[in-house]
């Protein structure tokens, strides 16, 4: 049968919090009567927390567990567990207690009732650093609006719910878990809206990212928009900008060529520079060309890029 929701939780190093957060979700999904399966992914983690998933799955009925052999990351983590989640409605988030299940009902309601395909979860109020995390997180997400043309306050909230079409209608790799409402934007979603969560203080355990993860972030937002555009047709991108760079070089070189037939032999053809500078814009033009030939030959032949070695699986066949 068929979960109302599935609710998929990446973790690493989190042993200290799990057993809460799981009673905590039982409780929450017994009390307002959703049949759900609850999908952990340990992303390598090197202390006791894939002991205690084994542990929670003997007395929760709805645990799932899937353990990555190393650490690959949270995107990989979400892409494993949108490709095991079975309901209708599927919900993320955290495994550090910061995302309060308590919001379940209401971002499954704007799911089911309100017609959303998506809605992101918005720390309003937040408790963490306000130099190192707060204020870079205000920019990032500013900057994020301004690019995707989402008007999210809170695009990395790792609490979010989706429509189940939509996490099988996406693909999540590298560190695009931050860029998901982008990813589904491009995929022909249109109904993304957000609400207000509460943000709990940490509880256990420390930050698991850094400065570097806002740098990351900008370029992988680059580059969602430049593979969304260009993705499957790289050529339209660099052989339009190697046509153009060519051609900038040839008419500077169809601009020397009259010049020297008109003012003669007094035109000093090699201290102009423009002699220079033709011939590497053009030789650029021909790279730029090259590039989008080359990349249209990777594009129709690549392999899948979502290849993940997992150590074990506990809540399903092993053959799964």
């Amino acid at each position: 049968m068929q979960p109302d929701i599935s609710i998929v939780i990446p973790l690493f190093n989190e042993e200290e919090s799990l057993p809460e957060l799981v009673e905590w979700i039982e409780r929450v999904c017994k009390e307002n009567k959703y049949s759900h399966e609850v999908i952990m992914i340990d992303d390598g983690s090197t202390d006791t927390s894939w002991n205690v998933v084994k542990e929670l799955s003997k007395k929760y009925s709805a645990i799932r567990g899937i353990r990555f052999q190393r650490n690959y990351g949270k995107s990989p983590a979400l892409y494993m567990g949108f490709k095991a989640a079975e309901g209708n409605v599927v919900i993320t988030m955290d495994a550090d207690l910061q995302d309060s299940p308590d919001e379940i009902p209401g971002l499954y309601k704007m799911i089911v009732e309100d017609g959303y395909d998506l809605v992101s979860g918005w720390k309003k109020v937040r408790y963490d650093n306000a130099l190192t995390k707060n204020l870079p997180s205000k920019l990032y997400n500013a900057v994020n609006r301004r690019f995707s043309g989402l008007k999210l306050h809170d695009m990395n909230c790792g609490l979010k719910a989706y429509k189940r079409k939509v996490i099988k209608s996406i693909e999540v790799y590298g560190e695009m878990h931050r860029f998901i409402p982008v990813l589904a934007k491009h995929a022909g979603f249109k109904k993304i809206g957000e609400k207000v969560v509460v943000h709990r203080p940490r509880k256990y355990g420390v930050s698991k990212f850094g400065w570097e993860r806002f740098i990351n972030g900008f370029l992988d937002l680059l580059s969602i928009q430049f593979v969304s555009r260009f993705g499957k047709k790289p050529m339209h991108f660099f052989g339009a900008l190697g046509a153009f760079t060519f051609m900038l070089g040839f008419v500077i070189v169809f601009w020397l060529i009259i010049q020297r037939l008109t003012e003669g032999a007094s035109f000093g053809l090699t201290h102009k520079v423009g002699f220079f500078l033709a011939p590497p814009v053009m030789i650029m033009g021909t790279l730029f060309f090259l590039t989008g030939f080359i990349a249209e030959l990777i594009v129709r032949n690549a392999a899948d890029r979502n290849m993940y070695l997992t150590e074990e699986k506990i809540g399903w066949d092993q053959t799964n």
